[in-house]
């Protein structure tokens, strides 16, 4: 009963923001580089945050570093949603937040201080490329849907969270995707949606590292890391801002070019990762020597997937690139 309060609450919220949001205006207009081709309201998935402050008022602030965190890191992102702010102040208030979520998992208690610094860059850089990864209808919500119930499996036999907190932040997403997983979106989760529930997710799959003590649990992020890394690769080898909005993410090029209609694109790379991560938790054999060799297969199998696509299909993009010079 207390989740189902929870999710009519969490629906009541949304539908208020796209009052607030519609009355200042806080929208997304198409251009070039987009991937939809009308007006739509930005930062929808502020709800991950809300869903996280009703976890807190319903079930008690058990993780006070982890609510301080994202409050901070997607509250700066709802202002650069709203008034773009310098890449500096994003970056700073995101390398702090992450701090806060070291100290929360226990990273910051072990004597590993060499670890930190390359577990800032690497984690920082993750939340960065789950928000670039925010292109079309229903990938944000679906893909982190597909996150999200591995990490309530391996919980209820590990407990490494609390269950309620993976629970209630499932039903905030459950609201956002019926308003963004669609042809035609309600909105789009902005910064502060993508920010926010990366935050949240690296939380959970950090409480399962620190736990098993197996870094390869990464695995469950393997899609996006593959396909975001990639990417900045590509561009840093085409010389290209890498702060500049593109269209040249694999699904970009599958909504775009290829004319996929967005859901299906969304499905794709939701059920991809699941079934990844699926494999991982009941296929493979629960020892360490298992989980790099699996870890490191499906990371090659995945960057041969991207070169392959892009070799076959990138000339379309340079062909609408030429296009929009003419």
């Amino acid at each position: 009963m207390t989740y189902i309060l929870l999710f009519f609450i969490l629906l009541f919220g949304e539908l208020i923001y796209f009052k607030i949001a519609d009355h200042f205006n806080i929208i997304d207009k198409p251009n070039e580089r987009s991937s939809h081709q009308s007006v739509v309201l930005r930062g929808g998935g502020i709800i991950f945050l809300f869903g996280l402050w009703l976890w807190s008022v319903f079930y008690g602030i058990q993780y006070p570093w982890l609510l301080a965190a994202v409050t901070l890191a997607a509250g700066i992102s709802f202002v650069d949603d709203v008034h773009s702010l310098p890449d500096s102040i994003r970056l700073t208030t995101q390398f702090v937040a992450m701090i806060l979520i070291f100290v929360e998992v226990g990273l910051m208690r072990l004597n590993l201080w060499w670890a930190v610094p390359i577990a800032l860059i690497v984690c920082v850089g993750a939340t960065n490329i789950y928000n670039f990864m925010d292109g079309i209808n229903g990938i944000t919500g679906g893909y982190s849907l597909a996150v999200l119930i591995p990490l309530i499996l391996l919980n209820r036999e590990h407990h490494f969270v609390e269950e309620s907190l993976l629970v209630v932040i499932g039903l905030a997403l459950l609201v956002f995707c019926f308003f963004n997983f669609r042809k035609r979106a309600k909105c789009f989760a902005g910064d502060v949606g993508s920010i926010g529930i990366a935050f949240i997710l690296l939380f959970a799959i950090g409480m399962l590292v620190m736990q098993k003590g197996d870094v390869t649990w990464l695995i469950l992020l393997a899609l996006y890391g593959v396909d975001g890394c990639l990417t900045i690769i590509h561009r840093i080898m085409l010389h290209e801002n890498l702060g500049q909005a593109h269209r040249k993410h694999a699904f970009q090029l599958m909504a775009n070019e290829l004319a996929i209609p967005h859901t299906v694109v969304s499905t794709i790379y939701m059920c991809l990762q699941l079934a990844i991560s699926l494999i991982a938790i009941y296929v493979i054999p629960d020892t360490m020597t298992a989980h790099w060799a699996y870890f490191i297969g499906i990371i090659c199998v995945l960057c041969l997937a991207y070169i392959a696509f892009m070799k076959k299909y990138y000339h379309l993009h340079e062909e609408y690139l030429k296009s929009l010079k003419e």
